[in-house]
């Protein structure tokens, strides 16, 4: 993989570039990402699995990839006991660096609710276990999952290392009264190509409404692709297009976006 673009602005801090939608062209899109400005991305995985193969990837190049193990809500019905042990030893690799993509969605009905919490609850203890921030993936859950993450959050000693960067909101799609909830005690929010369509105006109003040091961009590629790819496969390399909206709202450039909440991924990751 060449390096044309020697100036690195931006990150993506969601995208599943494990996934067979990147079979055909991975190394096609992977150059498409760094000659976009790309210096990082992380991906997540979704079960014990794909925490497996996304570590293959970074053992292949450990100067790009980072990752979040854990076991997405919607697999919680499916979960091998030794699941959770797993990834605990996964998650001590160096390349790993937050827990995630975890969380409660009610809006697929692939495990109850009870399924779903009976596998969040020892994620977020294994997080605090080894200060790794959280990757919170919510759909039509916030009743529950608000008051989960600010318990577990107001629960850790105050020297404990997550306590300002207890983790992100993936796409967040709650209302905005939580969402300033979350932020006052340190959760940031990751923004996608849903901030650049004409029906995102609940997205731009999150942008607007956060601070900017708690902001985030992400992909996540394959799904979600920003204007003008809708209805496309999504990749890393559109991140500049939605840190083009974002800048819109704020008044300044693409650039300075890329570089704000490049530094804000570094601070809430541990990415040097």
């Amino acid at each position: 993989m060449s390096d044309k673009n020697n100036t690195k602005f931006y990150c993506d801090t969601h995208c599943h570039l494990d996934m067979p939608a990147f079979n055909e062209d991975f190394d096609a899109a992977l150059q498409r990402a760094v000659d976009a400005g790309l210096e990082f991305v992380i991906i997540p995985a979704l079960d014990c699995a794909t925490a497996q193969n996304a570590l293959a990837l970074a053992h292949q190049r450990p100067d790009f990839f980072y990752l979040a193990v854990g076991i997405h809500p919607t697999y919680s019905a499916e979960v091998d006991p030794n699941c959770l042990s797993q990834l605990a030893s996964i998650a001590e690799q160096p390349s790993v660096v937050a827990i995630g993509e975890i969380g409660l969605d009610y809006y697929w009905d692939y495990a109850t609710p009870n399924q779903q919490k009976a596998v969040l609850l020892p994620q977020l203890e294994l997080a605090r276990q080894l200060n790794l921030p959280l990757v919170i993936h919510n759909r039509d859950a916030e009743k529950d999952l608000g008051p989960i993450l600010l318990n577990w959050q107001a629960s850790l000693p105050a020297a404990h290392p997550l306590k300002a960067r207890p983790g992100v909101m993936h796409s967040y799609t709650g209302p905005q009264e939580l969402a300033q909830e979350l932020a006052e005690v340190g959760f940031y929010f990751g923004i996608g190509g849903p901030v650049t369509y004409k029906n995102g105006k609940d997205k731009q109003a999150l942008v607007a409404m956060l601070p900017r040091e708690k902001i985030l961009l992400e992909t996540d590629s394959p799904y979600l692709p920003p204007h003008p790819h809708r209805g496309k496969r999504n990749e890393p390399a559109y991140i500049p297009l939605i840190a083009a909206k974002v800048g819109e709202i704020w008044g300044i450039s693409t650039e300075e976006v890329g570089r704000i909440t490049t530094a804000n991924a570094k601070r809430l990751f541990g990415i040097p």
